[in-house]
């Protein structure tokens, strides 16, 4: 695995950051509240130590919320574009990436599924679904 860093970005470009392997864990967390706050299946996540993350620009639109009562789970956002944005763990231990906020490929795959029996009953797994390298054709 390659050890230069990935970067990553907000929609608006506002704000970006740099994450080096080697990577604490890539998950796909199926819980209730990744599912709202991502508006998708499940949440695409990397894990990285606080020495492993830096801010290169634009930290000061960098936002974060720590749901009262929640031991785990907290959110990070661009407070110009709402994209999602990585966000330090109540213990101080590590960085939550959302994945789809890098710029490239992190030389990883993720390694496993969390809350999977928290699931949205309508998920399908991506393998029992078409694949169209864009849109598919109009019927």
């Amino acid at each position: 695995m390659s050890e230069l860093p990935t970067t990553g970005s907000c929609v608006c470009g506002a704000v970006s950051f740099a994450i080096s392997p080697p990577y604490l864990a890539f998950q796909y967390c199926h819980c209730s509240r990744c599912r709202k706050a991502t508006g998708s299946a499940h949440a695409a996540n990397l894990f990285v130590r606080p020495e492993q993350f830096s801010w290169t620009s634009g930290e000061e639109h960098a936002r974060r919320l720590e749901l009262e009562g929640a031991k785990y789970w907290g959110n990070g956002w661009c407070d110009r574009c709402g994209s999602q944005l990585p966000w330090l763990s109540r213990s101080g231990k590590s960085w939550l990436v959302p994945a789809g906020t890098l710029d490239g490929d992190p030389g990883r795959r993720p390694d496993r599924n969390i809350y999977w029996d928290s699931r949205a009953d309508w998920y399908v797994s991506e393998t029992g679904l078409a694949h169209h390298a864009t849109l598919p054709p109009r019927s």
